[in-house]
């Protein structure tokens, strides 16, 4: 059963298919308002969410299917049984399971024990489904994904950095990370990403300087310095170990002249970056954002429409 834990288990080819069905779902959306009719997905959250909830719960009811949420404020994972118990029983009432969690571990029991496709909606390690926005809107943006560079500042140890790393690596970006060095990419992370940069003839570089990261870069991307597993009273020391990292007129002036502000929200003005870079005119924030929902629902067809195939043809088999 196919499930999307980490970019790592996509295949170039299969991103730029996704990109290509997020683009047509968009553009042709009355096409799919029955694709998925009679599909019931359930949403997990361990951690809060404005853009994930949002997206998967209109996708699949555009699609023509239905949105559970289980919050596990009131419904905690693994404590009344296990886990694994868990999964088994979520995979014989919905189709599909999005699932919003701390730990990468959790995301791979249920997709173990669930059997039905498991999407990754956000772990402390991975946000593939972030970044397959992130794609689709630059490829809207600029017209191609291969040679263009990205620029990211900020923490480098955070999900949103890992799955920049891997799925520009994917589709041939090359991608500088700036960030402090007591902020660096998850090592193993980095590895398997620069394994697939290799392969894709694609730059990858860590820095602790903005500058260098951001000189002639077609894309400058940041992220929350706050994420949801950080404890708040390390605030104060991130905010000044960060700060020389926030992305402001100066930063920006290595850049291309057209270059593309991303932020994959929510967003601290005068922290990550200041007002006038993520209100200005290069700033494609709320493209990203919207973007979410064509490519969850994207998500859905092709994981579900895989799914089916399998079913029947477990069926067949038995048949026989």
């Amino acid at each position: 059963m196919k499930s999307l834990l980490t970019l790592n288990e996509l295949s170039g080819t299969e991103i730029l298919s996704l990109i290509a069905l997020a683009q047509d779902v968009k553009k042709n959306p009355s096409a799919y308002t029955h694709a998925l009719s009679g599909k019931t997905l359930l949403m997990i959250f361990e951690k809060p969410s404005l853009r994930t909830r949002l997206s998967f719960d209109v996708g699949i009811k555009q699609l023509g299917g239905f949105g559970i949420v289980l919050d596990t404020a009131s419904t905690p994972l693994g404590q009344k049984e296990s886990l694994e118990d868990t999964a088994r029983v979520c995979g014989r009432y919905a189709q599909c399971i999005m699932a919003r969690v701390f730990e990468q571990k959790t995301l791979e029991i249920l997709a173990k024990f669930s059997g039905v496709p498991v999407i990754n909606g956000l772990s402390n390690d991975h946000h593939p489904v972030q970044i397959l926005s992130d794609l689709l809107t630059i490829k809207e943006k600029t017209g191609k994904l291969a040679g263009l560079t990205l620029a990211y500042l900020g923490d480098g140890n955070n999900n949103v950095t890992h799955s920049l790393l891997l799925g520009c690596a994917m589709a041939g970006i090359h991608i500088r990370v700036a960030c402090p060095s007591a902020m660096l990419p998850n090592k193993a992370i980095f590895n398997e990403a620069l394994l697939i940069a290799r392969k894709s003839q694609t730059e990858m570089t860590i820095t602790q300087e903005p500058a260098e990261a951001v000189k002639n870069a077609d894309i400058v991307y940041t992220d929350s310095w706050m994420s949801y597993h950080i404890n708040p009273q390390e605030k104060d020391s991130r905010l000044r170990a960060l700060m020389p990292y926030q992305v402001n007129q100066k930063t920006v002036q290595a850049a291309k002249k057209d270059y593309l502000f991303m932020n994959c929200l929510p967003a601290m003005r005068e922290y990550e970056q200041t007002a006038e870079i993520i209100d200005g005119k290069h700033s494609i924030v709320f493209d990203q954002a919207e973007n979410r929902l064509h490519m969850q629902k994207a998500l859905l067809l092709w994981l579900l429409s895989d799914a089916s195939k399998t079913a029947q043809s477990k069926n067949r088999k038995q048949e026989k």
